[in-house]
């Protein structure tokens, strides 16, 4: 008999051990392992299947829905039994969704097969959202902001019961469209991809984005300083919170800069670049990091021509030492700074740490 990951998350859920416990635990049965070996510190955890038998189960579910969409026309949202008929089969849809769910993620812990009944279910409870909104009338932003909202509620609901970590992606993007289809709705212009992070360009969803992206963040810190050490399934949903925060933050602040002609505007951009390096540093996060990489190869090739590619390849060169060594500078960097709020409810940053 051997215990794995999901038998330490329990015991730590059900307080039969620490998560300082859980963490030592784990990191001692990885030694053992010898996958280790050369960490100095804790990775950030991120896994989308457990082998190959996952993979085997996502392709039979996805070949089943859509012989299930091919069966019962829930693609279609008109005609005159539309509203009648998309609902129902969808509402069958979504419960047969979260019975597998039961199955796959409460009984066999499964990571794939959960992943892909998150898609299966956003999928479903949009063609019934759809339906609903057709029936009441809506149309064009207000049937989007509809049923992009009920789809929010019923994945809300989703994680509630099952609390699979990526679900909270899909609610982000479900609060994003819900909100811009309102905006949209009350007068404003469908936007562009550039209206979504230009800060300069009219209409208000630049600001949503970069606003609903700090409110993301700040969900994904609460669930990251619940579980500094990431051993339960809060830091992996914060995890995915951070995957869509990040680009949010980063994208409508840097584009901008990075559109504005001068000098100054491309310094500030360098500035901020490195604030959010540091600060995915500091928070053991590295989608700040990953989203700013592109604007400054980006500006490589803008302000230094035929030399880009000697500063690229430094660049590249240095995000393999950085990877290499992450957990070594983040140590440096956090006991060089000085104690801030929430400081003592990061990650670990060194051995002593990580042991106690």
């Amino acid at each position: 008999m051997s215990l794995d990951k999901d038998d330490i998350r329990a015991a730590v859920a059900g307080n039969i051990l620490t998560e300082p416990q859980a963490a030592a635990l784990m990191s001692l049965a990885d030694q053992r392992r010898g996958t280790r070996e050369n960490m100095d510190g804790l990775d950030e955890p991120f896994e989308l299947f457990r082998g190959f038998n996952e993979v085997f189960i996502v392709i039979g579910l996805g070949i089943l829905y859509s012989g299930w969409v091919g069966l019962t026309g829930l693609g279609a949202i008109s005609g005159d039994d539309a509203t009648l008929s998309v609902g129902i089969f969808g509402m069958i849809s979504v419960a047969v969704t979260y019975w597998l769910a039961r199955y796959f993620t409460l009984k066999r812990r499964m990571v794939a097969p959960s992943i892909m009944l998150v898609v299966l279910m956003a999928l479903s409870s949009l063609q019934v959202g759809l339906s609903i909104a057709n029936g009441f009338g809506f149309e064009k932003a207000l049937m989007t902001a509809f049923s992009a909202g009920f789809t929010t509620v019923l994945l809300a609901i989703f994680y509630a019961v099952f609390r699979i970590p990526i679900t909270v992606f899909a609610i982000a993007i479900g609060v994003f469209v819900s909100v811009g289809a309102i905006f949209v709705q009350g007068g404003a212009e469908a936007p562009g991809m550039n209206d979504l992070f230009m800060l300069t360009n009219k209409g208000p969803f630049a600001i949503i984005t970069i606003v609903l992206g700090l409110i993301g963040l700040f969900i994904a810190l609460r669930f990251d300083m619940s579980d500094p050490h990431r051993v339960t399934r809060r830091s992996s949903a914060g995890f995915w919170l951070h995957v869509i925060a990040a680009p949010a933050i980063v994208n409508t602040v840097a584009l901008t800069l990075f559109e504005a002609e001068g000098l100054a505007p491309q310094i500030i951009l360098l500035l901020f670049l490195a604030a959010m390096a540091v600060f995915a540093i500091i928070i053991d996060r590295r989608s700040f990091l990953v989203a700013g990489i592109g604007y400054i190869v980006a500006l490589a090739f803008a302000l230094l021509d035929g030399n880009a590619a000697f500063v690229i390849l430094i660049l590249g060169l240095g995000l393999v030492v950085l990877g290499a060594q992450w957990e070594k500078l983040r140590a440096r960097i956090m006991s060089a700074l000085p104690a801030f709020p929430g400081k003592d409810k990061l990650p670990p940053w060194g051995l002593t740490e990580t042991s106690q």
